[in-house]
């Protein structure tokens, strides 16, 4: 039973608050529908700016990984620039209607990685130079995951080199990519 007595719907927990309505929006969020059917809490700051933190989360990997991915990734698209504020842990727990511990520790891993920097009684905000610093950590991980098991599954088909990088260039060139 949930504190509105209704016994919430399975996975609900991983749903979020907004999505599952039993939650009041924190001040200066709005509740709207995201892409793929997800809820989306969209948070404006003073400047503006609209920085969104989709509203479902997945039972692929641990919810910490899964806050430390989406604030990583509000990094790399620029909703969080160096020394700019992210959301607090209690902001992050009740949007995703989770435990405020597991959203700390998604949230200090990125301290420990030197990716924010807290200012104390204040919040967490984005560490100089983290964009590069992650954009690094991507491109090794891609290199590592997507890339080598690219050319592991063109070695069991019986594919070139010449023609999977003829591959790989007609969806780069239909990406645009430079």
């Amino acid at each position: 039973m949930n504190q509105h007595g209704g016994t919430p719907p399975q996975g609900s927990y991983r749903r979020g608050a907004f999505a599952a309505g039993r939650a009041q929006a924190p001040a200066g969020y709005r509740a709207g529908a995201g892409r793929g059917g997800g809820t989306v809490a969209a948070h404006s700051d003073t400047k503006g700016d609209t920085y969104f933190l989709n509203g479902m989360l997945n039972d692929q990997s641990l919810i910490y990984q899964q806050i430390a991915k989406r604030i990583e990734d509000g990094i790399l698209q620029g909703a969080y620039a160096e020394n700019e504020q992210v959301p607090s842990t209690t902001e992050l727990a009740r949007t995703f209607n989770i435990n405020p511990a597991t959203a700390a520790k998604g949230v200090n891993r990125l301290v420990d990685e030197g990716l924010l920097y807290k200012k104390r009684g204040i919040g967490m905000f984005v560490a100089e130079g983290a964009a590069a610093v992650l954009h690094q950590k991507r491109q090794r991980q891609f290199a590592g995951d997507q890339v080598a098991r690219l050319a592991k599954e063109a070695k069991r088909l019986g594919l070139s080199k010449a023609q999977l990088l003829a591959m790989v260039s007609a969806a780069a060139d239909g990406e645009e990519l430079k």
